[in-house]
């Protein structure tokens, strides 16, 4: 097709039409937007001040809306409706309670002997989410919560045993009608709080003489480490006469078919525990998870049932623990309480034994001599190393054989070269004639893995570790910051830990020498491996608590001291090189696994030699 001027120069005008006439709605639909908008806030500008002239009047209709809710649903009970709320406080030598006449109930604990994150005391049950109320009948069709209605408190009186009573009381305004009495009991030097509900006339505030009583708790963040203290919270229960738990972060609720002995929130440090002695009938618990700026670990509403029996008054006894999750405190009260102190679970729970039997008495008896954490770690660590000991005693001769092996392994590499399938049958050989076990260096690492999973467990939850200082670390409960880099590297995090630093460093020294030990590998994969370990734990130890990693390097570095002084001062190399020549001349019996293992890898020969003359 040809195009002469007049077509090209028509074609132009059009284009130039075109875009003009997209310029031009484009413009004018901008500013057809801009009006809108324009328009727009000003019509929610104008709905705004409406609002904001009504909303008094709504609030106010709605404050006379719940008014006459509350006094209708009242019923019986029009004297404990707009009363201000009073608070009642009561101590012992372990923790100030404060009472609240709204609802006869706790409004907060605060631990004498343990700090908060912000230096203050550490507070339980403390904010507007918390309480503990049942319903009740007070009138024809009529119910409420008791944790909405005001009782009459007393003063607090003190006993010869130096417990304190503290009660609260809720009348009917008729006469002969139905009231409630809540009294506290708080014993000496005792994180547990009794509680009992007397009912008189509970054929008429409960129906058919159940109870549903709702138990709300909010456990706040206590540590500095808020992920940390989520992944070791957990929500335990004794149903039908057995313990169960779980953690936070696998469900988000329980349901109750049999009866129930207690229910709590185990924070990593904290332990909240709510105890019906006629136990419970059945129930619920749902618990939710807050983002972590809202400095809550976790949010639980448990609903629980209970059959009241009759009596005047109709008793409910009832018991809430508000303390560390101390295995020892714990214990005493033989409730199974103990129990969701993680002395070893799930996967871990092979370890707990071990703990509960042998670690824990122990470390317990050197807090006591040491005078201070980090000391009773080094002194446990030298325990540990000196018992086992004799037991990695063959494993270091195992190590002590295979070095004076070595030059013998070395000419095997220079005979076989790249053959490693020759040069493997020909190294077991030395090895059993020699009477050397390859896998005797094992040993050190079997044993350390069940002790290092028990310390895991034990220091993540022992109370005692929280806030102690050793060295450089202000808490050994938590990792050792000394050092923040102020960006966060994934899966290391913002600072570096110098007992991290040092647990990795001793590690790669082990790794180093027990190398050193060896013969020389051909495999380049067996042969770095040992000082991969050392930078994997470099990552996984930094967020540790330093408690652990004080323990590690302390450990590596016995390690090392007692590896020195087997090879070095008390095995006879001498005498290992004499023995290995007298096995060498004995005839030799071989075992299954061995006669096992020269058939696979003559097979394997067989297979290879074949293969090459397949190629040739």
């Amino acid at each position: 097709m040809k195009f002469d001027r007049n077509t090209v120069l028509g074609f132009v005008i059009l284009a130039a039409l075109f875009i003009g006439y997209f310029v031009y709605t484009n413009k004018e639909q901008a500013v057809y937007n801009k009006q809108k908008v324009a328009e727009q806030k000003k019509q929610q500008a104008i709905q705004d001040s409406i609002n904001l002239v009504n909303k008094p009047k709504q609030d106010s209709l709605n404050r006379i809306a719940d008014s006459i809710a509350k006094v209708s649903n009242a019923g019986t009970f029009q004297a404990a409706i707009d009363t201000t709320e009073t608070t009642t406080v009561a101590e012992n030598g372990l923790m100030k309670v404060t009472f609240t006449n709204k609802g006869g109930q706790v409004k907060k604990v605060e631990l004498k002997n343990y700090k908060g994150i912000d230096s203050s005391l550490v507070k339980l049950a403390a904010t507007n989410f918390d309480k503990l109320s049942y319903t009740i009948n007070t009138a024809a069709n009529k119910t409420a919560e008791t944790g909405d209605l005001f009782f009459a408190v007393s003063d607090v009186k003190r006993n010869a045993d130096s417990s304190q009573v503290i009660t609260f009381s809720l009348a009917s305004d008729s006469a002969g009608a139905p009231s409630i009495t809540h009294e506290y009991i708080l014993k000496k030097d005792d994180y547990m709080l009794d509680f009992n509900i007397k009912l008189n006339g509970v054929n008429q505030l409960l129906t058919q003489g159940n109870m549903n009583l709702t138990w709300q708790y909010t456990a706040a963040q206590q540590e500095s480490d808020i992920s940390f203290e989520k992944q070791n919270t957990q929500v335990g229960y004794v149903e039908d006469g057995s313990f169960d738990y779980h953690t936070i972060a696998r469900k988000s609720s329980k349901e109750f078919d049999e009866s129930v002995k207690w229910v709590g929130v185990r924070q990593r440090f904290f332990f909240t525990i709510l105890t019906a002695k006629d136990n419970f009938s059945s129930g619920k618990i749902d618990w939710t998870i807050p983002d972590d700026t809202a400095k809550t670990i976790v949010q639980s509403t448990a609903n629980m049932k209970l059959s009241v029996k009759a009596g005047s008054p109709a008793v409910v006894p009832l018991s809430i623990y508000y303390g560390p999750s101390d295995y020892h405190v714990l214990q005493k009260y033989d409730q199974n309480y103990e129990k969701l102190v993680n002395l070893g679970q799930g996967i871990y729970a092979f370890v707990r034994p071990l703990n509960k039997y042998i670690i824990l008495p122990i470390f317990d008896f050197l807090k006591g001599i040491a005078g201070g954490m980090g000391l009773a770690i080094a002194l446990l660590t030298i325990f540990i190393k000196l018992v086992t000991s004799p037991l990695l005693y063959k494993s270091y001769l195992s190590g002590a054989k295979m070095k004076l092996l070595r030059p013998e392994i070395a000419k095997l590499k220079d005979k076989y070269g790249e053959d490693r399938q020759a040069m493997s049958m020909e190294q077991m050989k030395i090895f059993r004639e020699a009477g050397v076990n390859p896998l005797g260096g094992c040993l050190p690492a079997l044993l350390q893995i069940p002790i290092f999973f028990a310390l895991f467990s034990l220091f993540n939850a022992d109370v005692g570790l929280r806030g102690a200082e050793f060295l450089w670390s202000t808490d050994l409960s938590a990792f050792d910051d000394p050092i923040k880099m102020g960006f966060r590297i994934p899966f290391f995090g913002s600072h570096i830990s110098i007992f991290n630093l040092t647990a990795v460093f001793t590690s790669f020294l082990i790794s180093w020498y027990s190398m050193s030990m060896t013969p020389d590998q051909s495999n380049p994969v067996l042969k770095y491996m040992p000082y991969i370990f050392p930078i994997f734990l470099l990552f996984f130890f930094n967020q540790l608590p330093s408690a652990l990693t004080w323990y590690y390097t302390v450990s590596n570095v016995i390690t090392l001291a007692i590896q020195y002084i087997i090879q070095n001062h008390i095995i006879n190399h001498d005498k290992i090189m004499a023995k290995i020549e007298d096995n060498r001349k004995k005839p030799k019996t071989k075992s299954k696994w061995q006669e096992r293992m020269e058939q696979m890898q003559e097979q394997q020969k067989k297979m290879k030699d074949m293969q090459q003359k397949k190629k040739k």
